[in-house]
């Protein structure tokens, strides 16, 4: 435990930039007492380990059997937001995924032929890691992020096989309503929805689409397998036009045009 311990609350310490005096402080010990627990010169008490746990958030037996400097940015962004293993026991959603040699959370690519062995593979670590992978440069190293290709004319003005990128949602009850996101369903596979957030009340939510000749329809948070937030979508094609607003706008500029021909009568 000694090795360990002492590495991973310097590593949290220095994570948050927090000197020795701040954490000793906030822990009411002296500052000689937590240099000695850096160190690996003390060890300590019940009271102590639960004092640390409290402060940074992460559970006794993660501070003392997991080494924290290991883990992706990704992994130690969900530990610190509460999605500790040894806290959260069969709540914690597992993700298989993958890194590139600097640690650094890949995006993987879910082609539309890819997306049936998805459907299976997914919590597979030997399947997931075949996927083609790259990088955003401009999506946070602390999020997990992965890229869907989607099929046909749900969701319009997005065309289809656009490939849509999605933020791993941990938390489902934090599904924002009229949202876009990626669902991996037990029964339709991948799809491509807006959600209607029902889980608190009945444990489910409601996927609408863009285009409105698709009805909505439920599904029961039981088949559903993960959830990604939705954040842009790349496609080599042009979203179609938007009719309605075309309509509305040569409707506004034959008014305006009428109001100048009476304003110019009335001139006259």
């Amino acid at each position: 435990m000694r090795s360990t311990f002492c590495t991973n609350i310097k590593f949290l310490r220095t994570r948050r930039k927090r000197t020795q005096d701040d954490v000793a402080t906030a822990l009411g010990m002296k500052r000689s007492t937590l240099s000695g627990y850096e160190n690996g010169i003390a060890q300590p008490n019940m009271d102590a380990l639960v004092a640390f746990s409290e402060y940074y958030k992460v559970a006794i037996d993660s501070l003392i059997r997991a080494d924290l400097t290991k883990l992706t940015g990704f992994e130690l962004s969900q530990l610190e937001r509460g999605y500790d293993v040894f806290i959260r026991g069969t709540n914690l959603r597992v993700l298989a995924t993958t890194v590139n040699a600097d640690n650094v959370e890949n995006i993987e690519l879910v082609s539309e032929k890819a997306k049936a062995g998805y459907a299976t593979g997914f919590a597979d670590p030997e399947y997931i890691k075949v996927l083609p992978t790259f990088h955003l440069p401009f999506l946070s190293k602390e999020r997990k992020y992965r890229t869907f290709q989607i099929s046909g004319d749900s969701m319009l003005p997005i065309p289809d096989r656009a490939y849509v990128t999605g933020e791993f949602v941990q938390n489902w009850e934090t599904i924002r309503n009229k949202m876009p996101y990626i669902v991996l369903t037990l029964n339709d596979g991948v799809v491509f929805k807006i959600l209607e957030n029902k889980i608190k009340e009945a444990q489910k939510v409601t996927l609408h689409s863009l285009n409105e000749l698709y009805d909505p329809y439920d599904m029961h948070i039981s088949e559903i397998r993960e959830v990604w937030k939705f954040v842009n979508y790349i496609s080599p094609e042009m979203p179609e036009p938007n009719r309605e607003i075309n309509k509305l706008v040569d409707e506004v500029t034959r008014l305006k045009k009428t109001v100048q021909a009476i304003q110019m009568k009335m001139d006259l």
